[in-house]
């Protein structure tokens, strides 16, 4: 009896299902890890009541009024944080060895790369809902329609598929998870706060206002507001988009040339 022989070459059709099966895999281990879920759901519901509640009132002199300012760019600063969960837990598969593995069974050399990236997407749709879900509970609504509401979603899903790169470059250089955490919140705090998210940038200096036009947060979270609350939308959109695709663009090669070199 003959054994068959490996196609030296997998498909993009076996390709695709090995992601999807390692994407399982990955959000399958939240059940024996729910720990996992809450480090990005707890923080996000402290900053809503904290920002609306502590600040509102001194910001816009009204809690109400705040909470539709600042809700989407919130959600924007948060799919950001959650993005860093792709570069720790490629990280912790490289340190142990899980990856390694992962590269000597016979499966698409991207797959285990792209199924993490992709399972994020379903961590960050989760984190997605669970902002809206406290802002509607303090009295956050939709000021335009459904339509809005899921073309947010989409753009933002879509900005965090780009924004996982950068997370994946951080998890590949870094020596361990903890490096991963302390270097992505260190990076993402300023950008995060020099934008629109908390404040109008009117209310800033002079010189720092242009800074925070041109930042890719500010402009996704102005792309947020027009979509869920009313306002500019196509300008926004399309700044977004190109951002998006100039994230992709710089650091998709740079982490896929470091993980070679790493591998």
């Amino acid at each position: 009896m003959t054994t068959p022989e490996l196609s030296p070459r997998v498909t993009p059709i076996e390709g695709l299902r090995q992601t999807l099966t390692l994407a399982w895999r990955t959000v399958v281990q939240v059940r024996h890890n729910p720990w996992e879920m809450s480090d990005f759901s707890i923080q996000p519901i402290m900053f809503v009541l904290l920002f609306t509640y502590v600040f509102g009132g001194a910001i816009l002199g009204d809690t109400q009024r705040y909470l539709t300012f600042m809700l989407p760019g919130m959600v924007v600063m948060n799919m950001l944080f959650v993005t860093l969960y792709v570069g720790q837990g490629l990280n912790t598969d490289l340190t142990k060895g899980v990856f390694d593995r992962l590269r000597s069974l016979p499966i698409a050399r991207w797959a285990p790369l792209a199924g993490r990236i992709t399972a994020d997407q379903v961590k960050q749709l989760w984190s997605i809902v669970l902002v809206l879900g406290v802002g509607a509970i303090l009295g956050f609504r939709i000021g335009t329609n459904i339509a809005g509401l899921l073309g947010a979603v989409v753009l933002l899903l879509v900005f965090a598929l780009a924004f996982s790169w950068v997370a994946v470059l951080v998890g590949v250089i870094a020596k361990d998870p903890e490096r991963v955490q302390i270097f992505g919140f260190t990076a993402l705090f300023p950008v995060t706060f020099v934008s629109n998210v908390f404040v109008p940038a009117e209310t800033m200096p002079g010189w720092l206002q242009p800074i925070v036009d041109v930042n890719p947060v500010s402009i996704l979270a102005d792309a947020c507001r027009g979509l869920m609350v009313g306002g500019e939308v196509a300008q926004p959109v399309l700044g977004s988009l190109l951002w998006a695709l100039a994230i992709v663009l710089v650091f998709a090669p740079l982490s896929v040339w470091a993980l070679k070199r790493r591998v």
